[in-house]
């Protein structure tokens, strides 16, 4: 046992502590908060990051820091403590890169900005939105410079955050090669667009009664409803204290009862990695999801792959048809099934199809490398958003709600996150080829049997938390690293088969 480590806890206890409240803050901000309390909610916001800065960012830290990274103190380490040390560190450097007036600034905006965005998409007024949105990308930009290393570009440095070495250059290889690979399966799929029928999901769908599907789907997978719970917001999201208090919202449309039952298979998939964190290491700086792109994975994987397919809904749907017999008795399975899974070109990235789904995303990624690399102004964005769309997707948005206000990323500060949703696609094309040679994966779903499927994620993700990065999960489990082949091959497959192409 290391004495320094034992010294070091109570400083990680006291940021633990403050980044709850300020989770929670957050997470009442998006779903339950009155709307006029943010500007006074914000003073309180700005004074706990303050002490949360304080907590993190000080010389006792700073020296444990220092001297726990030799190598005569790391023997004393076990490999959660090694981990918690180095991922300590880099957040160490980070953070104290950033003046202490600044960091407290910064997120009081981040709290205004949210609830503008909210006001701004509700009512199609970019306008009112864009200073805000211009204030968050210079705080951004000028903290990814206290960061920025020698010939390192400034969105590398805010990729590095969410996915630890994935840089522009292997991102720009990665698109690249889904964009040879996809655009003509996509054209071939657009020639056949009337090929399934999807009326029958325009119809109307009593709310009520998709919640309550909702929450069955949400503990079909296996999220613990004794552990978590499910809000409303504008913008599905996921968000913990601990792996005892793993927070889903969903949001509802009643002629798109798709998007909430595909948004709670989502969200549930990354609430199945919080709650499967070993209680060891859940209250920790390593007890979260290693990495946006692996969290993604989960969520995609179960979504997608598994959400998806005919072995899934063999036997629920049944289900479904009895609370809706008006707009389902007539529709079999396998119209459903294939209702679910048709392809075209739309404008809003989370009601997107699996094949086209990561145009969105090489969307959001060029027009950020030009925020940061081109230094492109918030007023000219629009434009920029709605031409990529036309130019990928052969539709234009013709209001900015259906534009580039669609998301809340940007409000939140969330600049290099987007490439995480198609690296997470990716990765869970990946684990899915995997988990077919391992077990009798279609078996267990057709059987209506997900707990071996979870067990196994368990076993060799969700339980290391951030303790190992996402090569080494894949490494480890798979026997090689992250490989996009995987991703363009299930696409192909599956849509070729859906299309009869």
């Amino acid at each position: 046992m290391s004495e320094l480590y034992e010294m070091l806890k109570p400083h990680l206890d006291k940021t633990y502590a403050l980044n709850v409240a300020l989770t929670m803050l957050s997470f009442d901000n998006s779903t339950a908060a009155p709307k006029n309390a943010i500007e006074n909610t914000s003073k309180a916001i700005g004074l706990l990051s303050g002490e949360h800065y304080n907590a993190l960012i000080n010389e006792d830290v700073k020296r444990l820091l220092k001297e726990l990274s030799t190598e005569q103190e790391q023997a004393f380490l076990s490999f959660e403590e090694k981990a918690i040390v180095k991922k300590l560190n880099k957040e160490f450097k980070q953070t104290a890169a950033i003046p202490p007036e600044e960091f407290q600034a910064f997120q009081i905006l981040l709290a205004k900005a949210y609830p503008i965005w909210e006001s701004a998409k509700n009512k199609n007024d970019y306008a009112s939105f864009a200073p805000t949105l211009e204030e968050i990308i210079r705080y951004s930009k000028k903290f990814a410079s206290y960061n920025q290393e020698e010939d390192q570009k400034l969105y590398d440095v805010q990729l590095d955050d969410y996915e630890e070495g994935f840089n522009m250059e292997i991102l720009d290889g990665f698109f690249s090669k889904l964009r040879s690979a996809l655009v003509p399966l996509v054209h071939k799929v657009n020639e056949k667009e009337n090929a399934i029928q999807t009326e029958f999901l325009s119809q109307d769908y009593e709310i009520d009664k998709q919640k309550n599907f909702c929450r069955f789907l949400a503990e079909y997978i296996g999220f613990d409803f004794n552990r978590g719970v499910i809000a409303e917001s504008e913008h599905p999201f996921t968000t913990e204290l601990h792996n005892h208090d793993v927070r889903i919202t969903n949001h509802f449309q009643k002629s798109q009862p798709d998007f909430s039952i595909f948004s709670v298979i989502h969200e549930s998939g990354h609430a199945l990695y919080e709650q499967g964190i070993d209680d060891a290491i859940t209250m920790t700086p390593i007890g979260q999801g290693t990495s946006m792109g692996m969290h993604e994975s989960q969520s995609r994987f179960y979504e997608n792959n598994l959400g998806r397919s005919l072995p899934f809904w063999t036997p629920i749907y049944s289900r479904l048809q009895e609370l809706f017999p008006k707009q389902l008795e007539t529709v079999s399975l396998e119209q459903f099934y294939r209702a679910v899974n048709h392809a075209h070109s739309s404008l809003i990235r989370t009601e997107a199809d699996e094949l086209t789904y990561p145009f969105h995303i090489m969307i959001r990624y060029e027009i950020e490398k030009l925020i940061f690399e081109g230094n492109i102004p918030a007023s000219e964005l629009p434009a920029i958003w709605n031409q990529k769309y036309q130019e990928y997707l052969g539709v234009c948005p013709t209001t900015d709600t259906e534009g580039i206000l669609q998301d809340m990323h940007w409000a939140l500060g969330s600049f290099g996150y987007f490439p995480s949703y198609a690296l997470g696609s990716a990765i869970a094309a990946q684990i899915y080829h995997h988990l077919k040679t391992v077990m009798p994966l279609d078996t267990y779903l057709e059987e209506g049997n997900l707990k071996p499927i979870q067990a196994y994620l368990n076993e060799h993700i969700h339980r290391f938390g951030g303790a190992k990065n996402t090569q080494e999960l894949l490494k480890d489990m798979t026997g090689e690293p992250f490989n996009p082949d995987y991703y363009i091959s299930y696409l192909t497959d599956k849509y070729t088969a859906l299309y009869d192409l």
